[in-house]
């Protein structure tokens, strides 16, 4: 019988982004985060007694140059040496893009796999063959699962990998494979990386994605960490999910269908605030909140959405270890709109009405000026000048609903 630990996507230290434009975020709790994961990693086959670790790819962040982050990682792999714990490491794309992947020796505990061609590497005693081949250049776009050699006899097979297989959402497609093409090759288990979401390909063999180890932004919501993997007989009897960030993010929705007032959006909130702490064991977690629904409040809402921001990222602050990452306004006005509440106003044929969406307005020459007074890390967020379709709709509708509240609120309603 053995275990190993298979995890992938590290990305250590990777820099943050947008985040700290949000004041009083925490930034230097997101900022060690991977590091903080890492070490968890390292307990997590100390107290397990594994016999290996699989890494499959993109431990560091592509042109990071910052040597420390490096040596950091060495000594994390010189505790797991003293253990007598062995490491297999492959580089994936952002690795291949690292000066600090060629440029430092790493401890002796650690095998990573050549770039020039696929490699063999046998673990005596346990009769495990490991199989990998780490990325040369970033864009890898070759099939290198093909080149792969032949399962030794007797062994226990795995393919350590880093690739988008046949494509998957939000990833580029480097080192491309299909699922039948890894079961045909006659391994046990293929350990990949790439994907930053936990997926279980097949089981028969097992083809995982543990996912990355620890979430970095928005995008990259849920349980991050790393799977446990049980083997007796040459056969795998457990395969687990091993929590082990130190930060969750969260994407959270609040039906606002039946707030009237601002007792009623904050004891809704509050209870979503709960659920996600409950299920978040005990770590800090970043949310991004969406208010939906056709709601009685929408007009208040809209009419200033910074107020409620502040309002709910207090409450997020007094419900213990969150912080409101981004609120996001999806909720509707009521369309059966009483036309006298509009009475007077030279606006009420455009909101009483379908008027289709004038896209121009959004290229005008005064938005163009503002756009240009912007501070730098406001215009690449394309706040003002949404490319797609349906961003132009979704701005166009926050300003008209936002024109609409301030005039009820003016006229009392």
């Amino acid at each position: 019988m053995f275990t190993f630990l298979h995890t992938a996507d590290i990305h250590l230290d990777s820099p943050l982004r947008h985040l700290a434009l949000y004041e009083g975020a925490p930034v230097d709790l997101i900022r060690g985060a991977s590091r903080r994961a890492l070490q968890g990693l390292v307990r997590q086959a100390v107290a397990d007694d594994v016999d290996f670790v699989l890494l499959a790819g993109d431990l560091y962040d592509g042109s990071w140059r910052d040597y420390n982050t490096a040596l950091f990682f060495i000594e994390q792999m010189g505790l797991l040496r003293r253990q007598g714990i062995l490491v297999f490491l492959v580089s994936g794309n952002h690795d291949a893009a690292s000066r600090m992947t060629k440029s430092l020796r790493l401890p002796e505990n650690v095998i990573h796999f050549s770039s020039n061609k696929p490699q063999t590497e046998i673990i005596k005693g346990l009769d495990v063959a490991i199989h990998g081949q780490s990325y040369a250049e970033r864009a890898t776009t070759d099939n290198l699962a093909l080149s792969y050699p032949d399962p030794v006899a007797g062994c226990f097979n795995i393919g350590l990998l880093h690739t988008s297989l046949s494509g998957r959402p939000g990833h580029q497609p480097y080192a491309p494979c299909s699922r039948q093409e890894l079961i045909n090759k006659g391994y046990d288990y293929w350990a990949l990386g790439h994907v930053h979401q936990r997926e279980v390909v097949c089981r028969d063999p097992w083809i995982v994605f543990p996912g990355n180890l620890q979430g970095r932004h928005i995008r990259e919501t849920g349980p991050k960490g790393a799977t446990m993997v049980r083997v007796e007989n040459n056969s795998v009897v457990e395969v687990t999910d091993v929590a082990l960030d130190v930060v969750r993010w969260e994407l959270a929705s609040v039906d606002c269908g039946e707030v009237r007032s601002q007792d009623d959006l904050e004891m809704a909130v509050s209870r979503e605030y709960a659920r996600l702490l409950d299920r978040a064991d005990g770590r800090p977690v970043m949310v991004r909140l969406q208010l939906t629904g056709t709601s009685p409040f929408h007009a208040e809402l809209v009419a200033d959405s910074n107020y409620w921001r502040s309002t709910l990222q207090a409450l997020a602050i007094d419900s213990g270890d969150i912080w409101l990452e981004k609120m996001v306004i999806q909720t509707r006005r009521d369309r059966n709109l009483d036309p006298t509440m509009l009475d007077g106003s030279p606006l009420a044929g455009l909101f009483l009405q379908d008027v289709p969406p004038d896209f121009d307005v959004l290229s005008s020459p005064e938005l163009q000026t503002l756009h240009e007074r912007l501070p730098a890390e406001l215009r690449t967020q394309s706040l003002f000048f949404p490319r797609d379709k349906t961003a132009k709709e979704q701005l166009l509708a926050e300003v008209r609903d936002m024109v609409l509240a301030r005039i009820l609120n003016r006229a009392g309603q």
